[in-house]
């Protein structure tokens, strides 16, 4: 079973520091959801992350639709080897269930996202995605695997086939994948730091290449 950490993701609703903003204020207008409870997205809110401290990562919940809609669709994940999380960069963890159908439409997305971070489960009767509040170290001890793996642009350099078969040779192993555009993790990550290229590749890119590659040795 492979085990896939979208981490310190830049999904969050709009922080209450900023709820006043016009730009927020009025998408939300729109939306016909008060300020704080739409999730903060760079596409809309541009202006009103200048205010914020990194708000030049923030805001960015495509990241984690598009990683998540690459492996959930995935064979691995159709075949009952893959599961896959996501960790926020307030502490939250998002699990997931593999029979999961995320909407494709982004715009739906979010609405779901955002039933999410209000009632901790959606939908109500079938809980295919769950939220708590937990720490990435947490998740990771809570998850076990028998080795930690780090996609990094700084990590030791290996072709995505030979990366598969070291995954395909342990049990249990986890990934972690940083859920943010650019930068370093803001949690304390431990594990072998690995990079699949000599150039930094979008989160979702990393996402199709160890998946398909790890499915390459166990499928």
């Amino acid at each position: 079973m492979l085990h896939l950490v979208i981490a310190d993701s830049e999904l969050e609703l709009v922080p209450q520091s900023i709820a006043d903003h016009p730009a927020v204020v009025n998408y939300a207008k729109r939306r016909g959801k008060k300020p704080e409870e739409v999730v903060l997205d760079s596409s809309y809110h541009h202006s009103a992350l200048r205010k914020l401290k990194d708000g030049d990562r923030r805001g960015r919940p495509d990241i984690v639709h598009i990683c998540l809609l690459n492996a959930l669709e995935s064979i691995a994940n159709k075949e009952g080897k893959l599961r896959v999380y996501v960790h926020t960069r307030n502490d939250e963890v998002i699990y997931i269930k593999p029979e999961t159908r995320l909407p494709r439409n982004y715009n739906r997305f979010l609405g779901l996202m955002e039933s999410l971070f209000k009632n901790k489960v959606v939908p109500q009767d079938l809980e295919l995605l769950r939220l708590e509040e937990k720490t990435l170290s947490e998740l990771v001890e809570e998850i076990g695997p028998d080795e930690v793996f780090v996609m990094h642009e700084g990590g030791e350099l290996m072709k995505p086939r030979d990366f598969g078969k070291v995954l395909a040779g342990f049990e249990n192993p986890l990934v972690i994948v940083g859920g943010f555009p650019h930068g370093d993790f803001r949690s304390q990550v431990e594990g072998k730091k690995v990079s699949l290229y000599h150039e930094p590749l979008m989160a979702w890119t990393v996402v199709n290449e160890l998946i398909t590659n790890f499915e390459h040795w166990v499928l």
